[in-house]
């Protein structure tokens, strides 16, 4: 039986770490992948952008990361230890941090140093190498390797065959373990109770970014790492999010939008939960009464098999049938958003400003994870309604994460 994801508050540890079973289901998964496509080695760059989403897959294979400036590269031999590399790895990544890789090269900020220590020691001088981020990811169409990263490790290897290896990690972690749902329960726990900390802290006269500081103290509190996502918006009839708050004061009838995640060893789930101040605009209080219905309904249709695009046209299709005749809804549009939750961003995915037909063909599969977020908008478009949840594919459809019933919440009563 797979052992759970620890978890250290209140026992004393010093972080939450996945098992050793854990580890070796990755390992033989990503090398089952490797040797499809005669690979004898795996390179994994560093590179924190994204609040560290473009440096998921070293932490996924190595168990060494956490905290917005870990920069950790790692190389992933088909056969032997891999080994990671980071800015003093043998004090900060060794045992008892975490026990997967003892491998370990302490590389200031030159990274690339012990990856071209590694190679050498595997011999790959003419070998092909595959390396991760060299080539588009699910959303990073520029990749993700550093050039300095690339011409050192090309120099030192002139006559190796460097190939994009991007595909592999992304394919490895679609489908979630039992811990890693842990992980993302865990994830949604402690975003529930920065929501508790929004709807508390939210009252007319208060400075927009203190309640943003009040959830992201909530989260915190509870256990997450930093850096997250905590995109968010509020004002009159609020609809797409920033990168941030704001300095102004909230006033009576404020709509409070946001995507609030938190991070448990770095997986990262989501919740879309919008918060009005006192009162509820009406036409809003029509229009989450349909996307409650369009989100009820979707559920039960997202099992393996589906594919995003099959479900892109559902929502539409549902949305129209679940209209009211008359009223602020009537006419309305539904359109889908969902991407995949896990060690970061992974995929597949489906955005207003992502829809890409390859991503449109992916079949769902069981235990896929999804921020789950259709929306409602109004034929004027001058509204839009979103609420999500973080959800698991299952034969019998998608089973929420989260606790919250669905609807808006109204703060400062």
């Amino acid at each position: 039986m797979t052992a759970s994801v620890t978890d250290p508050i209140g026992q004393g540890q010093l972080y939450p770490q996945f098992s050793l079973a854990e580890r070796d289901r990755r390992w033989k998964l990503v090398r089952s992948l490797m040797a499809k496509e005669d690979l004898p080695v795996i390179v994994v760059p560093n590179n924190t952008g994204h609040s560290t989403d473009f440096q998921a897959s070293a932490r996924w294979l190595s168990h060494v990361g956490g905290g917005g400036d870990t920069e950790v590269a790692v190389t992933f031999p088909l056969e032997g230890e891999p080994s990671a590399c980071a800015n003093r790895a043998n004090t900060d990544w060794s045992a008892p941090v975490q026990h997967w890789t003892t491998k370990l090269y302490n590389t200031r900020r030159n990274t690339v140093s012990g990856v071209i220590e590694h190679l050498r020691e595997l011999k790959t001088d003419r070998g092909k190498v595959g390396v991760v981020g060299l080539g588009a990811g699910t959303r990073t169409p520029m990749g993700t390797i550093l050039q300095g990263f690339y011409t050192q490790m090309r120099d030192a290897f002139p006559n190796a065959q460097f190939v994009d290896a991007t595909h592999i990690l992304e394919e490895a972690r679609y489908q979630k373990s039992e811990e890693e749902v842990a992980a993302l329960q865990k994830s949604i726990d402690i975003i529930e109770k920065g929501i508790e900390a929004k709807v508390a802290a939210a009252r007319p006269g208060v400075v927009d970014w203190h309640i943003w500081a009040a959830v992201q103290s909530a989260l915190l509190m509870n256990g997450s790492e930093i850096p997250v996502h905590c995109n968010w918006v509020c004002g009159p009839n609020a609809k797409h999010t920033r990168t941030r708050a704001t300095f102004r004061k909230i006033e009576k009838g404020d709509l409070i939008i946001n995507e609030i995640e938190a991070s448990w060893i770095g997986y990262r789930a989501q919740q879309v939960q919008p918060v009005f101040v006192q009162e509820v605009d009406p036409v809003h209080a029509e229009l989450i009464k349909v996307q409650g219905e369009v989100y009820a309904r979707l559920l039960e249709i997202l099992r393996p098999g589906v594919t995003v695009g099959e479900m892109a046209e559902k929502t539409k299709e549902i949305t129209a049938r679940a209209l009211p005749a008359k009223g602020p809804a009537a006419g309305a549009r539904g359109r889908l958003n969902m991407h995949g939750r896990g060690q970061g961003d992974d995929g597949p995915l489906i955005t207003p400003g992502q829809v890409r037909p390859e991503q449109l063909a992916r079949p769902l599969r069981e235990n896929m994870a999804f921020i789950f977020k259709p929306a409602v908008i109004t034929a004027d478009e001058k509204y839009e309604s979103v609420w999500g949840d973080t959800i698991i594919i299952t034969p019998k459809g998608g089973r929420r994460l989260g606790s919250r019933p669905h609807g808006h919440l109204v703060s400062g009563l």
